[in-house]
Parts: C-alpha cells; structure tokens; sequence
C-alpha cells in the first residue's frame, strides 16, 4: 500500500509525467486525487457530481469527465469549466472510464446507472470540444488503450469479460474490424481500467477478482498475476520517473461485510514494481481536430 485512504471507488490512474504525479478519482466520493509520491501527498478535488475519469493537460489544466460532460479544471484552484455538454448524450447514464489516443483526442465511455444492457456508448472528443459517437450498445464502458505502432486498439466492456481489439487510424481517430483479443475466465473477476507496457501488453484490473493481471493480447494468456489486499481492484497506471511503477486503485464499495473485515484496505492506492516498464501517456492535445 502506498497511501492509506477509503475511497469509494478509486478509479482513472494516469501518471502525469511532467508533474510526476498520479492522478486518480473517486467516482462515488465526487473528487479527483492528485498523489505526490516525493512528498507523499494527496491533494483532493471535490467536483459537483461522479466523476469518471481524469486526464492531464499539462502542468496547468485537467481535463474531467463528469455526469454531464467534460470540464476543464486548473491544477492550482481546483476550478473547473464545461468544455462538452453530454447531458443530452446521457439521460440516465454517467461518464465513465476513458484516455487520450496517441494524437490526443479524448476517448470516454458511459455506463447507465442502472447498468442497463447496451445503453452506453464510446465518444471522442477533439481539442475544439466536438463530439463524436464511436461505438453504441455498450454497457458498462472501461478501459482503453493504444500500441506503440498506433495501429492497434484494446477496449473494454466489463460485462462481456472481454477485450476487444480494434484496427485504428490514428490520423482520423476511426476504428474498424471488431474483435476479441482476451476472453477472461468469469472466475478472474470482471476486466475494469487497463494500462498497457513498454512490451504492448495489457495490465486489467480486477473488479471481484482482488487483483491486477497482465494479458498478452495476441494469444489471450495470462503472463502474471499480482494480488493485491482489495477485493474490488478498479485501475492501474505505470508511473516514477522511469515509469516502473505499477500504480493501483480499489473500491470500497460492493462489498459484504466479511469482505471488509478481510480487506481493511479497500478504497486506498497500492504500488508495486512489475519488473516491466509503462509508457508515457498522452495527455489531451487542444489543438487535435
């Protein structure tokens, strides 16, 4: 464990490397994180509705999916602005998961809160605000992310125990050619936020499943598992100043009560160094079409 805190449903671990921060949010707790390993700190945002995932702009600026859009914030007041009105986009439904492709677009999904079957949906947003629909019929919308020749796509819908892999352009941000990379054994748990390393493998946490396990996604096998004390275990994210550094968030939430006395815990930030490095992630470009 590397910082001690109950959140409810830590979540969106990205590692902002200009700062050398990780960010992170507590959907449920209403806030985004900002934990300073050198000095051990975490700073906490709280924002006016769920906050689904976080993405750095620079040393300055935040982007910030909340329930009714994205925002920018400042790093330094905590004030946030809308940049793209969702809320005709999400009636009964809230932003989740979501990152920037390798040319800086924002890539966000939805879930319904009532985790209704197929009403979520898989966006873009450019650097001018503009919204697009990429992918429809979703139900609970996580992880994302992108290979080094940027000609590969790996996303996750956490009820199919699936992930999916997706020719994409990255010049037009399009995708095509749907297809499973990973079919996750129900008894892992369910595939929730996802990082990929240096090596284009994938790292999935484990919701129900008390762990962090890395894929490789070209012939679906497990190449390590790392159990962590949480049952709920939502996101990772490779940081430190040579990006060997797995990151994890928990949940403390959707747990029974001999589950908290097992897990005391859950809700606080875990790191560990996997014997693989990450790679930078890219943070939101404004001046991406």
């Amino acid at each position: 464990m590397v910082y001690k805190i109950e959140a409810k449903l830590g979540e969106g671990a990205i590692w902002n490397y200009k700062t050398q921060e990780l960010y992170w949010v507590d959907i449920e707790g209403k806030s985004l994180h900002v934990y300073n390993p050198k000095l051990k700190t975490n700073k906490v945002f709280k924002t006016k509705s769920r906050i689904g995932t976080v993405v750095p702009i620079d040393e300055m600026e935040t982007i910030i999916a909340l329930e009714d859009g994205v925002y920018i914030l400042n790093n330094k007041s905590g004030d946030y602005k809308m940049f793209t009105d969702m809320s005709n986009e999400l009636e009964g439904c809230r932003l989740n998961d979501g990152k920037c492709d390798p040319s800086g677009r924002l890539w966000v999904g939805s879930m319904h809160l009532n985790q209704e079957k197929g009403k979520a949906n898989l966006y873009t947003i450019n650097g001018k605000g503009v919204l697009e629909q990429k992918l429809s019929n979703r139900t609970i919308s996580n992880g994302i992310v992108w290979t080094a020749n940027r000609n590969t796509m790996y996303y996750i819908d956490t009820p199919t125990s699936q992930i999916k892999a997706y020719d994409y352009d990255d010049k037009t941000g399009g995708i095509s050619n749907e297809r499973i990379a990973v079919q996750i054994p129900v008894d892992f748990g369910f595939p929730d936020g996802m990082t990929i390393d240096a090596e284009d493998m994938l790292w999935v946490g484990m919701w129900n499943g008390n762990a962090v396990i890395r894929f490789n996604p070209k012939t679906g096998k497990v190449l390590q598992k790392i159990e962590v004390p949480a049952h709920n275990v939502t996101a990772c994210a490779f940081g430190g100043k040579n990006l060997e550094i797995l990151y994890i968030t928990t949940a403390s939430v959707d747990m029974t009560e001999e589950e908290h006395k097992a897990f005391p815990l859950a809700g606080s930030l875990f790191s560990v160094i996997p014997g693989v490095k990450g790679v930078q992630s890219t943070m939101f470009n404004k001046a991406i079409n």
